[in-house]
């Protein structure tokens, strides 16, 4: 059975979650907007993958007997200046997540959960990979510029993501 203090990190990090995953909609309309849609692609399955580590922790907390206090989130940005942008901001966030799991695995440390601290190692090593696609992505952009072919060309490559 989780602590009442696991239950509660929880749910706070499974609204983060589903607050992510909204964020990365908001992002994927922004590029469908500016005629981007392998961006808009992109920012769509980060959507789905936001929304399915909500759900992974949300379904740790009942297998585990606990209960998740669901909350609403503030709606997310949407006044962004380009593409650019979009991805320093998702870079950002990337580490604020990093960030969050990190409290999280100490929260379950201190606790001595350790079934809890097991499970966080995934999202530990998914943070890994989420902020080096973010900074991949950043660092392209800032060599292509947020006008002209290249980053036509740019949005091709990246739209081919999960194919």
């Amino acid at each position: 059975m989780l602590s009442k203090t696991m239950q509660d990190a929880f749910s706070e990090q499974i609204r983060n979650e589903f607050s992510s995953a909204y964020l990365y909609l908001s992002m994927a309309l922004y590029f469908e907007g500016q005629s981007l849609p392998g961006f808009a692609k992109w920012m769509r399955v980060q959507f789905t993958e936001e929304q399915s580590h909500g759900m992974k922790m949300l379904d740790y907390v009942v297998d585990r007997g606990g209960t998740v206090a669901l909350a609403t989130f503030e709606k997310p940005a949407a006044d962004f200046k380009s593409a650019t942008d979009v991805f320093e901001r998702t870079l950002a966030h990337e580490q604020k997540v990093t960030s969050l799991i990190h409290s999280l695995y100490a929260v379950a440390t201190k606790e001595n959960d350790y079934a809890t601290m097991e499970m966080l190692q995934w999202f530990i090593k998914e943070q890994v990979e989420e902020e080096k696609n973010a900074s991949l992505i950043l660092d392209q952009l800032k060599m292509v510029g947020d006008k002209g072919s290249s980053l036509v060309m740019l949005d091709h490559r990246i739209g081919k993501r999960g194919e």
